[in-house]
């Protein structure tokens, strides 16, 4: 598999971003504000080209599936093996979109064991309530709990960066993809929300058209459960949704919101009781372009919330599968699906030949 690189420098809403970024709290462990960290404005995003790829008379892609990668992800191995599997059934190739401030939109030293070890062992020693606060959740627990709104801002930002490489298309200045190219969306965990918001926004009309696979992922915000040793520590998930569920809707006097078509969206997914026809109805008249597939045991993104976030129609989108095996959220087939066997790898094909199918 042939994974090229691709430099991207924000523009589309970079001044807004900033502006917002300048009124949040910085957290102590590292005392640089959001507007300041460089390599989360500039960066490199990969496109796994398949062995067969159909092309236009310009040498160019006709059609392109984008990943939306999980929250704290600090790198791509976890999703190589998926990108891989994805684009060789489909012959499309994958763009592995790097949200804001994760993977290679981040500082080095939030991935540091060592650095990030040192300012855990100091919480612990100041305070015992502490729980599920590791080396590698550290950094978003801490950034999340000195400002929650991180969150929603990240997200904001990253759709604004999706809407620019689109846009980037649309006017033939990709080098790899055609301007009217196909543009659909796999996404998994966290990045499953992005991609609703995104749809349902649907911001210039670009996405009007795009189909989305959904892996572990999909509820409504406040049924989710980021408490995990890899995601985010117990006291910052608290705090992450009773902001969104008590304060951020209530915020409408504030600058820090804008009343905008993105802004709504998020909140028609904070709880199932917000905006419910309107979101029902957009998944109604959208099930033929929305797969979602949930496992079981999955205890981050419980299926319980994803069928208050379709409806009562969820069975047209949703699937629900169970593994014969351990399994995790956060590494649902195991670190590298490949080498772990072959039931692992059985239940690994037969989740993405599901993907392939349907973005095929």
């Amino acid at each position: 598999m042939n994974f090229q690189k691709f430099t991207f420098r924000e523009i589309k809403g970079r001044g807004e971003i900033a502006t917002d970024m300048k009124k949040s709290v910085i957290p102590s462990f590292f005392p640089l504000g959001d507007d300041k960290i460089v390599e989360n404005r500039r960066f490199e995003y990969q496109i796994a080209v398949p062995e067969k790829m159909k092309v236009s008379k310009n040498g160019k892609t006709t059609s392109v599936i984008i990943l939306f990668h999980g929250l704290n992800e600090r790198s791509w191995d976890k999703y190589y093996p998926w990108a891989s599997y994805i684009s060789n059934a489909t012959e499309k190739p994958v763009l592995l979109f790097p949200a804001a401030f994760h993977i290679n939109r981040a500082p080095s030293q939030w991935s540091e064991s060592r650095t990030m070890q040192r300012f855990v062992s100091d919480e612990k020693e100041a305070s015992e309530r502490e729980r599920h606060l590791t080396f590698l959740n550290y950094a978003l627990s801490k950034r999340i709990e000195a400002d929650p709104f991180r969150f929603y801002l990240s997200g904001r930002e990253s759709i604004n960066n999706v809407c620019q490489i689109v846009e980037d298309i649309r006017k033939g200045n990709h080098p790899l993809i055609e301007n009217n190219a196909k543009i659909d969306i796999f996404a998994y965990s966290i990045g499953v929300l992005m991609a609703q918001v995104l749809l349902l926004a649907n911001p210039g009309n670009l996405f009007t058209t795009t189909k989305l696979f959904a892996f572990c992922g999909g509820s409504v915000f406040n049924k989710m459960n980021g408490d995990s040793r890899m995601i985010m520590d117990r006291n910052s998930f608290r705090a992450l949704v009773d902001y969104y569920s008590n304060r951020f809707i209530f915020f409408k006097d504030e600058k820090r919101l804008k009343g905008d078509a993105l802004e709504h969206a998020f909140i028609c997914h904070i709880d199932s009781l917000l905006y419910r026809e309107q979101r029902e109805s957009f998944y109604r008249e959208s099930s033929s372009r929305i797969r979602i597939l949930a496992l079981r045991q999955d205890k981050v993104i419980p299926t319980e919330g994803i069928v208050d976030a379709l409806g009562d129609e969820h069975k047209k989108s949703l699937e629900v599968i169970d593994f014969p095996f351990p399994y995790t959220h956060e590494n649902p087939f195991g670190a590298i699906a490949f080498k772990e066997g072959i039931e692992k790898n059985v239940w690994f094909r037969s989740v993405f030949n599901r993907v392939s199918e349907f973005l095929g």
